[in-house]
């Protein structure tokens, strides 16, 4: 490893997945603006859209997007106003 190039500031920090609540910590240098109490000590919070705990890949709950069916659904709409816009 090269010396001088990586941050000495490493601390304990909370990182939350907001939509199922899991929290854990791990050491990072991330600057935040919130604090989270856990077991009575107070940790920097960093909130995170998704994670290991609800992401489908790790989870095995896949949720399939028609998006042919959305495809087709916006032609069928706008079909007469596109044909318009061609003459």
């Amino acid at each position: 490893m090269k010396k001088g190039i990586h941050p000495e500031s490493y601390r304990l920090v909370a990182f939350r997945d907001m939509s199922n609540g899991h929290t854990f910590l791990t050491r990072s240098t991330v600057q935040t603006r919130e604090n989270v109490e856990i077991d009575g000590v107070e940790y920097p919070l960093v909130k995170l859209e998704i994670s290991n705990t609800s992401h489908p890949f790790y989870t095995g709950k896949v949720k399939l997007v028609d998006t042919a069916g959305r495809v087709d659904k916006f032609m069928s709409r706008y079909k007469t106003h596109m044909d318009q816009r061609k003459k």
